[in-house]
């Protein structure tokens, strides 16, 4: 990588240009510049790279999948908006030697090294920007036009005084080691000296003692706390000298306040901690809609990609909308737009690929509907055939025993995530009962056709009919909106495949027609499709109803047609009442992503969260608009200090030289009795370091159901304030104490060394 290598980059089928790329000896920075020309074209640094995917695993390189294999081909993601980078290596060795050097660099073993690595990355970018001769050194002039560059507003005698004490070779300009001693002393967290020097004695180092002290008073650490400060120790101080006198200095103090033990959110809920052997139905399980689309519902371009970024965010539920395509190859796409198209077997061949993060993923959801038709939809099977290319779908022999076991112990209960891992659940219209498709020689149809059971008897064989729905599996193909009105409904009393039907194992549309009608005579094995505004209505009229019900079955909640710009609604009212599958437009940023950003970070990110207790309970009382009928312990206080902000981004667009006045908001997202917001007042010309320190205080009457974002903005007097960032976390996984929040972009990415430093507790 150190001599430069060679390799196509690749735009489309017919644009397939050589370059030489090469990693800079800072480890930090890749070039590329053309063969043919020389010049070089482009430059980016690690720290922008979200990813490194092997293969086939992008639009682009599956169009020259016949001309390149796989091991020489990989994908550069990046964070943001920016497009990825597909690139071509001359040879498997080669392409193997860059996954694995990027990946090295853009995941480090311990988060200490991250913060570093990211310090050092951030002061060695703005270096380079604000170097304006590119002489390798800063004057004083250029300094200043860093400091406005990095939203500081200081004082010119302030700002020189820095710059002299930095210049240890008094010659006028910084350079290597003296810029970051600079960096270093425009960097001084005061508030955070100080309350290391209220812990420490001597306000030089923190004894093990001492430590102690402060991590059970303030940061509520309550079990192994010695053996968890001497963990602190051996993994954030920097001095060995320091580490082998098990005592922690104020910048191994101000290291560990920045890393994930640090951090709000609580370590211990980021891996898998939640009971995963309950029912399906007892689970919010992370879903998109269309998921094939990454812009607008109309004009918008379809594309795997759709389908990569949600698995990669953690999505369960995906959509498929399959139309008639050239030569009997069914096509996804939104029917009846001008969206642009792309082949189903592409699509399914990229879900087999990217739907495992690991070994222990819970099942995607796929939800697949044939619009197409006959030849195309039952016919050829070529969606039958298509599904055939994953890994291992439900349909297997041992997927079907499974069901069965479950058919037969636990009739009133749907099988557990655990117990479907490296399966893809599929969801669609089915002849028949799902139970009678597992009948094999020697099994019996139940006889329900004594008196007593007469009404049952004439359900199940109404039943039995092919209902109108949508398909869907743990990657959800699910039909559009339109097949539930009108013409639609004649189409789908037309004789299904038996081969596509029995794909359908666990997951059976059925239309709803009440809540009792449902209890009456509908299974777990079910699945039932709502608009946002049927949901609404039936949460303002029926609230307990519908928590009743969405304790024994699945419920879909599906965007309004009128939704043509990918716009999203607020999936926290769904969530309130336990509907498991809130659909939403992934590729549209906003607060309601961040919501569910924010509730499937936790528990691995594997996109299922474990619903209350008293949401799994069938005859639950509770009532979102009523919290006294939430069983459990009364009211909490949520009380939160805003100290101060950290290296915060510029707002998108700003005039060059513009500084933020940042202020903070932090909302609650609960049962209506929770909602809530408060802010600071802003501070004027100061995104680098702003000093708010000031106190909120909500009450929360449901903290199981309630999310918190805390949002940054530009504070401006005329006119609506600009997005500065933002991070959202579930009330249950928020850690008290001393914490920094590390904020995220409006997409969700990560935008380091950006932070908040906050005081949080919690009292009853």
């Amino acid at each position: 990588m150190q001599q430069g290598t060679l390799m196509r980059k690749v735009k489309s089928k017919s644009w397939k240009k050589q370059r030489y790329f090469k990693l800079q000896e800072d480890c930090m920075t890749i070039w590329y510049q053309s063969k043919r020309t020389g010049k070089t074209e482009s430059a980016f640094s690690i720290s922008d790279v979200e990813t490194v995917r092997e293969g086939h695993q992008s639009e682009v390189l599956q169009s020259v999948a016949e001309e390149f294999p796989p091991e020489r081909c990989f994908t550069i993601v990046f964070y943001g908006r920016r497009g990825n980078l597909d690139l071509v290596a001359g040879s498997a060795e080669e392409a193997q030697c860059w996954v694995q050097g990027l990946r090295q660099l853009i995941e480090p073993r311990s988060f200490p090294l991250t913060f570093a690595l990211v310090s050092r990355t951030w002061i060695r970018d703005w270096f380079q920007k604000a170097d304006k001769n590119k002489d390798g050194r800063m004057n004083f002039k250029e300094v200043q036009r860093l400091l406005k560059m990095m939203n500081v507003d200081m004082n010119e005698d302030h700002a020189l005084r820095l710059f002299q004490d930095a210049d240890k070779s008094e010659s006028g300009t910084l350079e290597g080691e003296e810029f970051v001693l600079f960096y270093k002393a425009l960097t001084q967290r005061e508030e955070v000296l100080s309350l290391f020097q209220e812990y420490s004695e001597d306000g030089k180092k923190l004894t093990l003692l001492e430590l102690v002290d402060f991590l059970r008073e303030e940061q509520l650490e309550d079990e192994g706390t010695e053996e968890l400060a001497m963990e602190l120790i051996d993994k954030y101080e920097p001095s060995e000298t320091a580490r082998a006198r098990h005592v922690l200095s104020a910048d191994g103090f101000l290291m560990y306040l920045c890393s994930l033990e640090g951090s709000i959110f609580n370590p211990q809920h980021r891996g898998l901690w939640q009971d995963m052997s309950q029912p399906l139905c007892h689970y919010f399980i992370s879903s998109s809609h269309n998921t094939y689309l990454i812009e607008d519902q109309i004009r918008g371009h379809s594309s795997i990609e759709g389908y990569i970024r949600a698995l990669k965010r953690g999505c369960r539920c995906l959509e498929v909308d399959c139309w008639d395509g050239p030569n009997g190859e069914p096509m996804v796409y939104h029917g009846h737009t001008f969206t642009s198209k792309i082949p189903f077997r592409e699509v399914v061949s990229t879900l087999g690929k990217t739907s495992w993060g690991n070994s222990s993923s819970p099942p995607p959801l796929m939800g697949i509907f044939p619009h197409s038709s006959h030849p195309q939809r039952y016919g050829q099977s070529t969606a039958v055939q298509g599904i055939s290319v994953l890994p291992e779908t439900v349909q297997d022999p041992g997927a079907q025993g499974l069901w069965r076991h479950w058919v037969a112990q636990s009739a009133s209960l749907s099988p557990p995530p655990q117990e479907l891992k490296h399966k893809i659940l599929l969801k669609g219209k089915k002849i028949g009962r799902l139970e009678d498709s597992l009948d094999g020689p020697g099994d019996e149809v139940p006889d329900v056709s004594d008196d007593d059971n007469g009404a049952e008897a004439e359900e199940e064989r109404r039943r039995a009919k092919v209902s109108p729905g949508r398909g869907e599996c743990w990657w959800m193909v699910l039909p559009s909106r339109g097949t539930q009105h009108g013409s639609a409904l004649q189409k789908d009393k037309e004789t299904l495949a038996q081969a596509l039907s029995d794909c359908v194992i666990y997951c059976k549309n059925v239309p709803f027609r009440g809540f009792q009608e449902a209890r009456s005579h509908s299974r777990p094995s079910e699945i039932s499709s709502l608009s946002e505004a049927k949901a609404r209505k039936l949460i303002r009229d029926e609230g307990n109803e519908f928590v009743r019900h969405n304790a024994w079955q699945l419920t879909r909640i599906y965007p309004s047609g009128m939704r043509t710009d990918s716009s999203n609604y607020s999936p926290q009212e769904m969530w309130n009442v336990g509907c498991q599958i809130v659909a939403l437009n992934f590729q549209t940023a906003g607060m309601e992503m961040d919501l569910c950003d924010g509730l499937f970070s936790q528990n691995g990110c594997c996109g299922y969260v474990l619903k209350p207790p008293f949401m799994r309970d069938e005859e639950t009382l509770f009532n979102p608009s009523d919290p006294s009928s939430r069983e459990g312990p009364g009211p909490i206080t949520l009380t939160i200090q805003v100290i101060s902000g950290q290296q915060l981004p510029k707002v998108a667009n700003s005039k060059e030289g513009a500084i933020i006045d940042p202020l903070v908001r932090v909302e609650i997202y609960g049962v209506p009795a929770d909602q809530a917001h408060q802010e600071t007042k802003y501070i004027e010309n100061n995104g680098f370091n702003p000093r708010w320190d000031e106190t909120l205080q909500f009450q929360l009457h449901v903290p199981e159901l309630a999310l918190v974002r805390f949002v940054v903005e530009d504070y401006d007097k005329t006119s609506r304030n600009d997005f500065v960032g933002q991070f959202t976390l579930a009330f249950a996984n928020i850690k008290p104490g001393y914490r920094h929040i590390h904020l995220l972009s409006k997409d969700g990415t990560s935008i380091p060394p950006s932070s908040l430093f906050v005081h949080i507790r919690i009292t009853e």
